[in-house]
Formats: C-alpha cells, structure tokens, sequence
C-alpha cells in the first residue's frame, strides 16, 4: 500500500470516527440551566472540539493499526467470508 493510500484510508477512518465521538459527553444548555438568548436550547452548552479530537486520532490511530495489520497479513479477505456470492468461472 503506497503512503497516499495509507493516508488516504486513514483520513476517511478518522472522518468518520469524528462523527461517533462527536455526541459522547455533551450537554445541552437545557441541561446546564444555562440558555444564551438567540440559540436554541439543545445547543450544546461546551463543544469541547480539542477533547474530540484528540479522542478521535487516539480511535482512529487504533482502527487504522487494525485495518493495516489486516491488510498485510490477510487475516480477512473476501474468500474467508461465508455465503459471499462467487462471480461463475468464464
């Protein structure tokens, strides 16, 4: 795998992985007592975006670590899936 794909794969792993740690830990202003004037109420009261962050390239780090050794070892491939339909023979 050359080093564009690896970043490549590692840039959509954390994406994604931003989107799951996003909601953990947030409280609404509602909750917090604290509503600003002019904002809706189940806006979060903290976006706390460096905690996420960081939360997020540690997770990322791990599943990408995941995806390579898979990748170069070959635990799991499409011939190792059950029930996975093969394209019939020419």
């Amino acid at each position: 795998m050359s080093l564009i794909s690896s970043i490549a794969i590692f840039f959509i792993i954390w994406w994604t992985t931003l989107f799951v740690v996003l909601p953990f830990g947030v409280r609404s202003q509602i909750e917090e007592g604290r509503v600003v004037p002019g904002t809706e109420r189940g806006a979060p009261a903290h976006h706390h975006m460096l905690r996420n962050i960081i939360w997020t390239t540690v997770v990322a780090s791990v599943l990408f670590s995941l995806f390579y050794i898979n990748y170069v070892g070959g635990f799991l491939t499409l011939e190792n899936i059950p029930l996975l339909p093969r394209p019939a023979a020419g």
